[in-house]
């Protein structure tokens, strides 16, 4: 049986640094602006309707949620930078997680950056690339929402993204187009992080 057939379940959240769960499993983590599809994408990835909360609200991701997969891997649905209408005090409560997240987990071997395909790289997106660059954390760009692209639209945004991949030094050299709808790129996603399991 695949890994992403695998049961997947909650196992933790955390709002602050110290209710962290401990480094037991290799962890992927998975960010992008509010309302990009984020856990959409998780749901689409471990073949479960409801497994990662969606919102058409952008922000309803409010801490660190881990998912375990099949005793093997951790996924991290961070909660979304962007536009999400919350307090400067809570945006600055998540910043601050997500700082010390990405810099003090020896466990965490990617994070997918993902990015609303209808917008392209934003200057949000280009600001966390650079967090992520500082921090020397390996991220791999995946697109979301490409069902709403033609492939003509999707094939010029390609290159855009083949850009930002070398401007960026922790940026791992593919991105991946999917569709949390249709399931393009879903199996090749798979099989990046495939590689990561126990």
């Amino acid at each position: 049986m695949s890994l992403f057939q695998q049961p997947c379940q909650f196992v933790a959240g955390a709002a602050t640094i110290d209710s962290l769960p401990p480094f037991t499993h290799p962890e992927i983590a998975f960010i992008g602006r509010s309302n990009v599809g984020k856990s959409s994408l998780i749901n689409a990835l471990v073949g479960q309707k409801a497994l990662a909360r969606t919102s058409q609200n952008p922000g309803a991701t409010q801490q660190l949620n881990f998912f375990l997969l099949g005793d093997r891997m951790m996924l991290v649905d961070m909660p979304g930078y962007g536009f999400a209408r919350v307090s400067k005090q809570k945006k600055g409560q998540w910043d601050g997680l997500i700082r010390s997240y990405l810099s003090g987990r020896p466990n965490l071997q990617r994070v997918c950056v993902l990015i609303d395909a209808r917008r392209g790289v934003m200057e949000h997106d280009e600001e966390f690339m650079q967090l992520l660059d500082d921090s020397a954390v390996s991220f791999q760009i995946v697109l979301t929402k490409t069902d709403t692209l033609s492939a003509n639209e999707l094939s010029n945004l390609l290159p855009n993204m083949e850009k930002t991949i070398t401007s960026h030094v922790a940026a791992y050299p593919l991105a991946i187009a999917t569709s949390a709808e249709t399931k393009q790129g879903i199996e090749a996603l798979q099989e990046e992080l495939l590689a990561f399991a126990h």
